[in-house]
C-alpha cells in the first residue's frame, strides 16, 4: 500500500505522538503470555552493545526500557517525525531527526542497531538496511520487530477491509534481512489487542484509515483481536 510507504503520508500520520499512543495502548501478550517488545528488549540487552541505535523510535518507550537495564549503553535514536524525537528526548533519550535511509553517522559506529515496527514505512527498503548496515561496525547486530500478514486481519475484516499486507511482514522479513546480512533468525509471537467497547476499537481503526471506523459493526462489551508479530536477529 502506497499510503504505508509515501512519506509525506508517513509524516502526517506521525506529525504528533496521538495516533501511536492509542495503538500502542491496546496491546497486550498473547495466549502464551509473550510480549514482542519484551523479547525484543532481551535479545537487545544481551547482545551488550557498546553503541546503540534506533532507526524509527516513535515515542522513545523502548529506548528508555533499554536504558533502564542497560543504563551504560551509548544510546542514539532517531526517527524522521519531529514529534517523535522531542517526546523521545523528554525520556532523557538522546535523539535527532534523521531518515532511515541517510543517517548521518559514519560507517562502522554502532555494535547494534534497532528498528522496531518501522521498516514497512522505509521507502527504499533495501536502502535503509544497506545504510543499517553500513553504520554498524563488523560483526554487529540488528534487531528488528513486524507485524504478519495476519495481523488484526479479523478486525479489518470485521470493518469491511483486507488484512494490511506491508512490503515487510513476519513472512518475508528473514528474507529480506538475508540480503545485508549472513544470519537471520527470527521467532513469531501471537499478541492481543484488547478493545473496551465499539467506541475503542473505532478510535484504534481511525488512527489509519476513518473510513474503516466509520464501518465497523457495532458491538456490546469488550473485544479482543489476534495480533501476530515477529521479532528477527540479524548479523
Amino acid at each position: 500500500m502506497r499510503e504505508m510507504t509515501d512519506r509525506g503520508l508517513v509524516g502526517q500520520q506521525y506529525a504528533t505522538v496521538d495516533r501511536l499512543e492509542t495503538r500502542r495502548s491496546v496491546w497486550g501478550p498473547g495466549p502464551e503470555g509473550v510480549s514482542p517488545v519484551e523479547v525484543l528488549r532481551t535479545l537487545v540487552v544481551s547482545t551488550q552493545p557498546r553503541r546503540l541505535i534506533e532507526v524509527g523510535c516513535g515515542t522513545g518507550q523502548f529506548a528508555r526500557s533499554v536504558l533502564d537495564e542497560a543504563p551504560n549503553v551509548d544510546y542514539v535514536a532517531t526517527d524522521l517525525s519531529p514529534a517523535m524525537v522531542e517526546a523521545t528526548r523528554a525520556l532523557g533519550v538522546t535523539a535527532e531527526v534523521a531518515p532511515a535511509d541517510g543517517l548521518p553517522f559514519g560507517d562502522g559506529s554502532f555494535d547494534g542497531a534497532v528498528a522496531a515496527w518501522m521498516l514497512y514505512h522505509v521507502p527504499d527498503l533495501d536502502g535503509a538496511l544497506g545504510e543499517v548496515r553500513r553504520v554498524l561496525r563488523d560483526g554487529g547486530t540488528l534487531h528488528v520487530a513486524t507485524n504478519g500478514s495476519e495481523h488484526l486481519a479479523d478486525l479489518l475484516r470485521d470493518a469491511g477491509g483486507d488484512p494490511l499486507v506491508t512490503q515487510f511482514t513476519s513472512e518475508n522479513a528473514a528474507e529480506i534481512l538475508g540480503r545485508h546480512f549472513e544470519h537471520v533468525a527470527r521467532r513469531d509471537i501471537e499478541t492481543r489487542a484488547t478493545f473496551a467497547d465499539h467506541e475503542a476499537a473505532c478510535a484504534y481503526l481511525a488512527t489509519f484509515s476513518p473510513g474503516l471506523a466509520g464501518s465497523l459493526p457495532h458491538f456490546d462489551g469488550p473485544r479482543s483481536y489476534a495480533g501476530h508479530t515477529a521479532v528477527l536477529t540479524a548479523r
